[in-house]
């Protein structure tokens, strides 16, 4: 029979093991400053500051700012989004309800809709999968990907002669 003593003995070098792993594969830990990373222009109106590219999961986390009377065309979702609002207040303009600082929003994959901010606001996005752009026939005019925002960030720190922030990148 095993004593605790040897199972506590057993877990420990279990934990050490795993520990070497995690140091072998794992990224550090990363720390992104609020300055380290540019607004960059989206559409007229809206902007997003670029946070975390995940190219192994097709994720992407930014905050975007939608300035008055700013819209983000409809689009619709291929994965998942959590967002978490910041500051002022939107909605989409085929529901009822608006977010509001402090609100969480989650979206289902397949969903459609159009974003609209009339005094402003910034929130955090966190999308998996891809998005497309609509037109109003539901024809695909654009898709957003992992890969479309890195280009959009690199594009506009290029042109801006920013350093690229490789810590963006998982």
């Amino acid at each position: 029979m095993t004593t605790a003593e040897e199972l506590m003995a057993q877990t420990v070098a279990n934990e050490a093991r795993i520990d070497r792993m995690r140091d072998k594969y794992a990224l550090e830990e990363g720390y992104i400053s609020d300055d380290s990373t540019p607004w960059v222009p989206f559409v007229p109106n809206v902007f997003i500051k670029h946070l975390t590219f995940d190219v192994r999961s097709s994720s992407a986390a930014n905050v975007l700012w939608v300035q008055a009377g700013g819209m983000l065309g409809r689009h619709r979702h291929r994965g998942p989004v959590s967002g978490y609002v910041l500051e002022g207040s939107w909605r989409y303009l085929e529901y009822d309800w608006v977010g509001r600082a402090g609100d969480f929003v989650r979206e289902s994959p397949g969903r459609t809709h159009t974003l609209y901010s009339e005094n402003g606001m910034k929130t955090f996005f966190w999308l998996n999968g891809p998005l497309e752009f609509l037109d109003d026939e539901d024809r695909v005019t654009e898709v957003v990907d992992v890969f479309w925002f890195i280009d959009h960030y690199e594009s506009h720190c290029e042109k801006h002669g920013i350093k690229i922030n490789e810590r963006l990148y998982l």
